[in-house]
C-alpha cells in the first residue's frame, strides 16, 4: 500500500494556517532499529513497506527499511511513528531526487 501527500499542517476555514507560535522542533528518536519517533513532520509525501518520504521542518527525510508500517500519526503535533526494520535515514537536499526509487539509484 502506498499513500501520497498527507498534509500535516492545519488550516482554518479561510485557508490560513492555524499553527501559530515558534517554529516546530524536529527530533528523530530510534529505538533498537525497530521503532522511529519523528517530530516536526509537515507532510507525509509517500510511503510503502520499504520506504517513507517525509517533509519535515528541516527538509525532506527518506527512511528505508523492511516491513515498514506507520504505527502512529498525530497531525496536530506533527509526529509520526514508524515500525519495522530500519536500514537508513537520509536527508535529501535536492528535492528532484525525492521520488520512490531514490535508494535504488543510490545503492546500485
Amino acid at each position: 500500500m502506498e499513500m501520497r501527500g498527507m498534509n500535516m499542517s492545519r488550516h482554518d476555514e479561510f485557508g490560513g494556517s492555524t499553527n501559530k507560535g515558534p517554529v516546530q522542533e524536529h527530533d528523530v528518536i530510534m529505538r533498537g532499529r525497530r521503532l522511529l519517533d519523528i517530530t516536526g513532520v509537515k507532510q507525509v509525501e509517500s510511503f510503502d513497506n520499504e520506504e517513507f518520504l517525509l517533509e519535515t521542518v528541516m527538509g525532506f527525510l527518506a527512511i528505508r527499511g523492511q516491513n515498514l508500517q506507520m504505527k502512529n500519526l498525530d497531525v496536530d503535533k506533527g509526529v509520526v511513528s514508524i515500525k519495522g526494520r530500519i536500514f537508513d535515514l537520509v536527508y535529501l537536499d535536492d528535492h528532484q531526487e525525492k521520488a520512490k526509487g531514490f535508494f535504488s539509484k543510490l545503492f546500485k
